[in-house]
């Protein structure tokens, strides 16, 4: 089991999101965070913006990972957005982005926040992974695929 998966919710995985930007597609994120937790969607993308000033979170062929640490956060959360047409994202290969992957984690859970964007990063450089979540047409079968997906672990 991967460390995405059980931060990951079918209500947070949402196919087909429309947004004219970055902003609006954070936006979006937020939204879904805030209707899956108790935080607020302002406060949401106060942070996912923060983190955005830093430098952008796009990594290039199609796939961004919007993140961040949020104070008063409870428990590390998770959504999938798939947006409806690619927008520009400030990715190192200069792509317009169509998949956020984005996390969030209570503010003080440094180790947790790494680990899962580790195994993020791994699991979005496979192209087969990336070429699934393209084109999985319902969030179900997208959710049971993330699920089944195994990082590859350091021997310890």
């Amino acid at each position: 089991m991967n460390s995405l998966s059980n931060l990951l919710s079918l209500p947070n995985v949402v196919l087909d999101v429309e947004a004219n930007g970055k902003r609006e597609a954070l936006q979006r994120a937020a939204a879904v965070f805030a209707g899956s937790s108790r935080m607020g969607e302002p406060q949401i993308l106060e942070c996912l913006m923060a983190r955005e000033q830093l430098g952008s979170t796009g990594l290039g062929k199609g796939v961004a990972i919007p993140h961040g640490r949020l104070r008063g956060l409870k428990r590390a959360a998770a959504a999938i957005l798939r947006l409806k047409d690619p927008i520009e994202f400030g990715a190192p290969d200069g792509q317009p982005v169509r998949l956020l992957v984005s996390l969030l984690v209570p503010e003080n859970a440094t180790q947790q926040h790494l680990q899962v964007l580790s195994e993020l990063a791994q699991m979005l450089s496979e192209p087969s992974m990336r070429e699934q979540l393209e084109t999985i047409t319902q969030p179900a079968v997208l959710l049971a695929m993330v699920a089944a997906w195994e990082p590859i672990r350091p021997a310890a």
